[in-house]
């Protein structure tokens, strides 16, 4: 979905909830369509990672599992600010995106699965989610590794001279790694059209960011290489969108990079074998006051919108849904044994590779 924004002089909410250098507020007056996209996306994103954690419990989902719950504000947020042939790349955790970019529920919930109608022929898991129709490549598995290729992706882009961009996401804890630095200073050099964004829901699995960095204030990191830098609240929908937007414009300008500091939380451990120790329920409950879906149904309702009966509506078609994808999942069949030998090679038309 392309944005569709009229500014207007008015103050906005706050961009960022922490201490750091936040832009000049300005108000963005955002459609019904969005708005309705965002308690939707955000909504289908919550309840299936719900679900997801349950069906873990049961032991129908295996391997590893992580959870995109509390931090659903920064997919759709970025959504509405980019366009479809924008490329998206992330972590490993990974559900939320796909769900928010449009790709089809069943075929996500069957990749948890691991059942061969998964969307990488239940070859990746929870970890490697993939959709080539919406321009999600990856989900990777390997902490920091998305970064350089992130950059790659918007390398190509600006080869191929389109102005398409590429949004690079990942944890706070990948902010510590060499491959980071290597790719934001080649993407300042060559001013690549790609947008890094660290998703800083405070802790690097069950390690804070005060004790893993010295420089707490993330987005900083970007000055080094005088690349555009900025906090944001990312609890905040519309905070998102607009940093995201800024950011846009600039690489589409032929301006490169910008370093986007995501403050968010998420609700549930690292991981589902997480006991989450390291923090108090206290704080989790805290995070919650400013939930990212209940703050767009309020604006909704306020704005006069849609109805309480509207969202309840809403509410109903997801849970049927979550549901179907479920039941998808559980009658697909796995992949057979010959599937492993497949999609290891690319098939190419070098004669040399023929032979």
């Amino acid at each position: 979905m392309a944005s569709v924004k009229e500014k207007a002089p008015a103050s906005s909410s706050e961009s960022t909830q922490q201490n750091g250098k936040a832009p000049e507020p300005v108000k963005t007056e955002f459609s019904k369509e969005q708005y309705m996209y965002w308690y939707e996306s955000m909504q289908l994103q919550r309840k299936f990672e719900e679900k997801a954690g349950q069906l873990y419990g049961q032991q129908k989902i295996r391997g590893f599992c992580h959870l995109y719950i509390g931090q659903e504000a920064g997919s759709s947020g970025a959504y509405t600010a980019l366009t479809k042939d924008d490329k998206w790349i992330t972590a490993y955790r990974d559900h939320g995106i796909p769900l928010a970019l449009g790709s089809d529920p069943k075929a996500v919930m069957a990749e948890l699965f691991a059942k061969q109608t998964g969307s990488s022929k239940g070859k990746g898991g929870s970890m490697h989610i993939f959709d080539k129709s919406v321009n999600f490549v990856g989900g990777h598995g390997i902490v920091g590794a998305q970064i350089p290729m992130g950059a790659g992706i918007a390398f190509a882009e600006k080869y191929n001279k389109t102005k398409n961009l590429c949004i690079c996401f990942f944890g706070d804890g990948a902010v510590r790694q060499g491959a980071l630095h290597e790719a934001f200073n080649m993407a300042m050099l060559w001013k690549l059209p790609v947008i890094f964004v660290v998703e800083n829901n405070g802790y690097a699995m069950g390690t804070s960011v005060a004790r893993t960095s010295n420089v707490t204030e993330l987005y900083t990191i970007g000055e080094s290489y005088d690349m555009p830098s900025e906090p944001v609240d990312a609890m905040d929908v519309e905070a998102v969108h607009e940093a995201v937007s800024r950011a846009a414009d600039r690489a589409r300008s032929g301006e490169g990079p910008t370093f986007l500091e995501f403050r968010t939380y998420r609700y549930r451990g690292h991981s589902m074998s997480d006991p989450q120790k390291y923090r108090t329920k206290e704080e989790v409950e805290q995070y919650k006051q400013r939930d990212p879906i209940e703050m767009v149904r309020t604006r909704i309702l306020e704005k006069g919108l849609a109805s309480e009966d509207d969202l309840n509506a809403i509410d109903k078609k997801i849970k049927g849904i979550v549901d179907e994808s479920v039941k998808f999942a559980e009658e697909s069949p796995y992949p057979s044994p010959e599937e492993a030998y497949k999609d290891v090679y690319v098939q190419s038309d070098y004669p040399f590779l023929k032979e």
